[in-house]
């Protein structure tokens, strides 16, 4: 990758003079189309990718993977994960979740509230992997919260 280019379309490229970003105003882009609503901006360096994710209640991602490992530090609100061998587990505030490259995995946001994330990956890969199923047809929706 260039000093300019980023691996996802959407993202904010670090370096080059920009060291320093305000979360809250960078552009937000779909971070697993086909398989979640994650949403939020991403920026990468040369190295790593991070991103304060926003996952709606009641929505999430379907179990899905990529060849990238993650970290996942719940800020606001409550879901629950799962990840490939693990047994599904709650996650809150102040929740830090790894998932290992390649391992199948999913995060739903709790009906209460929204679920916000800072999440970093490696950039050996982008930030959307591959549903489990192979179908990129839409994130799991809760009942009651799909799309209108």
């Amino acid at each position: 990758m260039s000093e300019s280019t980023t691996r996802n379309v959407g993202a904010t490229k670090a370096g080059a003079g920009r060291y320093v970003f305000d979360m809250t105003r960078l552009a937000r882009m779909a971070a697993g189309a086909g398989y979640s609503t994650s949403e939020g901006p991403v920026v990468e360096g040369e190295r790593i990718q991070v991103g304060l994710i926003t996952m709606r209640r009641g929505t999430g991602a379907r179990p899905h993977s990529h060849p990238n490992e993650q970290w996942m530090y719940v800020l606001r609100g409550t879901g629950r994960v799962s990840v490939e061998g693990w047994d599904e587990q709650p996650i809150a505030p102040g929740s830090l979740v790894f998932f290992p490259a390649n391992a199948v995995h999913a995060a739903v946001a709790s009906t209460e509230e929204d679920l916000v994330f800072f999440t970093c990956k490696d950039l050996a890969h982008g930030i959307t992997g591959m549903a489990a199923d192979g179908k990129m047809t839409g994130p799991h929706y809760e009942p009651g919260f799909g799309p209108r």
